[in-house]
């Protein structure tokens, strides 16, 4: 097959590019740029590249260095409006909000599930491959994604929101590999630029950066009120509700109460009406704890459910599947847990299993306890 592999710069997708090969495929690589930092006035906020240097740039050059290692061509595919239109201006609407959104998660569904494979398929390639930590599996001629065998690695969290038809063209030669083999092909590759490079934890195509020097650029640093919520008393002053996320406690800035610690509060309700943090006492653990949510935008993969099914829920990265109880009616699902969860996070990503396969998923958008509404929207 010819195949278009979505090179990064990252040490997955290189070794995933050479798998591809070992295989007897036809590989060409295809960097993604899909962020500009002068466009975007992007000059604040990464701490290792120079003052309004990219650091998507570097990750170019190291993707070449990768393609001329393997004899592979190169291509770069520029998908600036398309990311802004479809992913950076999400995320600014839900940082807005004061919600906590995951870019990464609609990155794969518009961009490089979506722009990245119509350009393969306008270039003739037969399908596209990604250094995703994910498998593929076919069921009743249903294509699901499931998880990978490297369970500390496995991205099918941040899959979620592509459809049955983008899971079909693409390969995932990672599926069965653990990370520290990827280390040790690269390094018997020689793979110099990527062998050694550490893994990626910034905001998709955006990079590691001081995140909140990085929102400044979009939104004014607005201070507020840090309140304790069973006494109201005002404990200190913050710099703008989208910077901080429930369950937060350090770097609050409120260490000086008297009798307390820093870090002996944290945040358990954020109101960007009222531009104000609640806080409480680790002893009040239990006001972080919720029993049903609703999830709206759901990407649902194969036959739909009739009634309330059983399900396996990952409220956030790398936490164990929670179990639950689903009802889907179009695109939302009402989620009932069979015990309580800690910090189901409005605006966060709420991702569907059955066992090793993955059903979809969709955004967290109201959260309850007992029947009463909790989340930061409540009046």
């Amino acid at each position: 097959m010819k195949i278009l592999v979505g090179l990064s710069g990252g040490v997955d997708s290189a070794v995933a590019a050479y798998l591809l090969q070992w295989e007897g495929h036809e590989v060409v690589g295809g960097f993604m740029r899909n962020w500009d930092a002068l466009a975007n006035n992007d000059t604040l906020g990464n701490p290792t590249l120079g003052q309004g240097q990219c650091p998507q740039e570097k990750d170019y050059e190291d993707a070449k260095a990768v393609a001329s290692k393997l004899g592979i061509p190169l291509l770069r595919c520029d998908f600036v409006k398309e990311y802004w239109d479809n992913v950076f201006s999400y995320f600014l609407k839900e940082y807005e909000r004061g919600r906590t959104p995951n870019p990464d998660v609609f990155c794969n569904k518009y961009i490089k599930f979506d722009s990245f494979l119509s350009f393969a398929r306008q270039n003739g390639f037969e399908g596209i491959a990604m250094g995703h930590y994910a498998r593929r599996i076919e069921e009743n001629g249903v294509h699901y994604l499931g998880k990978a065998l490297d369970r500390s690695k496995d991205q099918s969290y941040f899959l979620s929101q592509i459809n049955e038809s983008q899971i079909a063209s693409c390969l995932f030669p990672l599926a069965e590999i653990e990370k520290k083999d990827v280390r040790r092909i690269a390094r018997e590759l020689d793979l110099s630029s990527v062998m050694d490079k550490k893994d990626s934890t910034g905001v998709c195509f955006i990079g590691e950066r001081n995140f909140r020097l990085f929102l400044q650029n979009y939104f004014p640093a607005t201070e507020g009120d840090i309140v304790e919520g069973k006494t109201g008393k005002v404990l200190g002053k913050h710099c703008g509700v989208l910077y901080y996320t429930l369950g937060q406690h350090k770097g609050l800035g409120i260490g000086g109460v008297k009798g307390e610690e820093e870090g002996a509060f944290f945040i358990y309700r954020k109101d960007p009406k009222k531009n104000i943090l609640y806080v409480a006492h680790p002893s009040e653990r239990y006001l972080l704890l919720s029993d049903e949510c609703v999830v709206t935008g759901v990407n649902w993969v194969g036959p739909r459910p009739e009634g309330e099914i059983p399900v396996g829920v990952k409220f956030r990265y790398r936490q164990p599947d929670q179990p639950c109880f689903l009802r889907l009616e179009g695109d939302v699902a009402h989620l009932r847990y069979v015990h309580p969860v800690e910090a189901v996070t409005p605006g966060q990503i709420a991702v569907f299993y059955d066992g090793e396969k993955m059903l979809g998923g969709g955004i967290i958008d109201r959260v309850y306890r007992e029947g009463k509404r909790i989340d930061a929207d409540e009046d």
